[in-house]
This record gives C-alpha cells, structure tokens and sequence, in this order.
C-alpha cells in the first residue's frame, strides 16, 4: 500500500489535456494541474482550465513561458514577468487558488528552481510552493515510464508524482499506470506530502538552501 498524488505540468494541451481529463473523470480521480501561463493564449486554453475546475481539480502556476528555470534567470523582474503575469491570466478564468511550481530544466531539485527575489514574490503573495519526489521523465520516455513510475511509487510511503499533458505519446498509457498503480494497493489522494511544500500558503515551512541560487 502506499499514497499516490497525481499533478500533469505544461499544460494544457488541446490534443492530450481532454483525454486527461476523461481518464480521471472515470476514475473518479482529483489531481493538481500546473499550467503555463504562455499556452492560455490557445483557444482551447481557458475553456480547458475551467473543465478542470469543474472535476474538482486544482490549478497552480507554472510560469509564463517555462524556457528559463528561476533561478538561473537574471532578469530583476523575473517573479513578475514568469509568476506575477501568469497569476493574472488564472485570475481572469477564474483559478483562485495559489498553487506554484517552478521549473526545473528537466525535472532537477536543485538551485535552479528559484531566487531570493522570487522566494520573496511567493511569500509576499501567499503561494504554495509545490515540488514533488518522483519524475519519471515520461516526455523522455514515452513508452517505459510506466515500469520507471511504479518503482518510485514502491520506494517511498507517499509519492508527489510528475507527468505531463503533452502531445509525446506518453499519456496513451496513463490508463495502464493508474490500474496497474491501483492494484498494487495505491491510495489516490488530491493533497500534498508536506516535505514537498517548501513554502506553504506564504510561509517558508522548510529549509530552501538546497533550492535557492545566489542569483539576485
């Protein structure tokens, strides 16, 4: 037995995300949807946010334009620019919840997630910092994530897990992973394992040495 929270990153997506959101329907499942602020331009976008909302799942802010990790990102205004901006057009569809997760250039947990002045931005504005304990890199690979997410979920009595709602071929077999996670004893679960909240609802509820650079 052990605990599984589902959340998707990059989304969404007008060719994977509705066929996400069938397969959790049926399922009857809650998840976490970590959007880029940069894809609600589709026209498909906001009307996917809010179909989401609808099921019961939770929306959280992954940046504008996920090309740079924050903390390798000089800009001065770069928690306005990636967060700030996105936060804006959440708002505007109606996600009012403050959920954040940064990115992390291929899925590191290391000081390329973030930057003082962003760390103060997400305090500052009452975020969650959302991070996770296993990624089983499914953009990477598509057709064996599966065996690679089942072995992280065994390691470990909690799994904050990371997929994406992305047109890689890897969501054909969401479907394969969630029966064969729930016959192995997984209890399915919408919240977080604290350890993964660094910073929690504006407080720092963790230490973020490991997670900070010296950027400014």
């Amino acid at each position: 037995m052990f605990d599984l929270t589902l959340t998707f990153d990059n989304g969404p997506d007008p060719q994977v995300t509705p066929r996400v959101l069938d397969i959790l329907r049926e399922r009857r499942l809650k998840v976490t949807f970590f959007v880029v602020g940069g894809k609600l331009d589709h026209p498909d976008g906001p009307a996917l946010v809010r179909a989401a909302l609808a099921d019961g799942h939770r929306i959280g802010n992954h940046t504008l334009t996920h090309t740079v990790p924050l903390g390798e990102n000089p800009a001065p205004d770069a928690a306005e620019a990636e967060i700030a901006a996105t936060d804006r057009l959440l708002r505007a569809i109606g996600v009012e919840t403050r959920l954040f997760r940064p990115f992390g250039g291929g899925g590191n947990l290391d000081t390329r997630l973030l930057k003082p002045s962003v760390v103060d931005h997400l305090v500052a504005e009452g975020y969650s910092c959302v991070l996770w304990n296993a990624i089983p890199r499914d953009w990477a690979d598509p057709e064996g994530w599966v065996e690679t997410a089942l072995e992280q979920c065994a390691a470990q009595p909690w799994t904050l897990i990371v997929l994406h709602d992305l047109p890689t071929g890897a969501m054909d077999r969401l479907e394969t992973f969630l029966d064969r996670a729930a016959a192995l004893g997984a209890r399915f679960r919408q919240d977080f394992p604290e350890a993964c909240v660094p910073i929690r609802a504006g407080r720092i509820a963790a230490p973020l040495t490991g997670y900070v650079s010296a950027l400014p």
